[in-house]
């Protein structure tokens, strides 16, 4: 059976934009991650930016991109 297709960036980053109180983006690495997130899953970075105006601004530039960074759902 062939592995899931991944979810269009576009359309995640489109969903988070609607919903910014949900989410934080981290000052580390720039993932958005949720907003009860401790650490980022990426970088193990603490400091957070939990601005609406921020987590739209980044989901709009992640939404727009090709992902380049390693997530843990790579490595498994």
């Amino acid at each position: 059976m062939p592995a899931p297709a991944p979810p269009n960036r576009a359309t995640t980053a489109a969903k988070i934009a609607a919903n910014p109180i949900g989410y934080k983006v981290c000052e580390g690495c720039d993932s958005i991650v949720g907003s009860g997130a401790v650490l980022c899953p990426n970088c193990h970075g603490y400091r957070f930016e939990a601005s609406a105006e921020r987590v739209i601004h980044q989901a709009r530039i992640l939404g727009a991109r090709e992902q380049t960074s390693v997530t843990a759902q790579d490595l498994g």
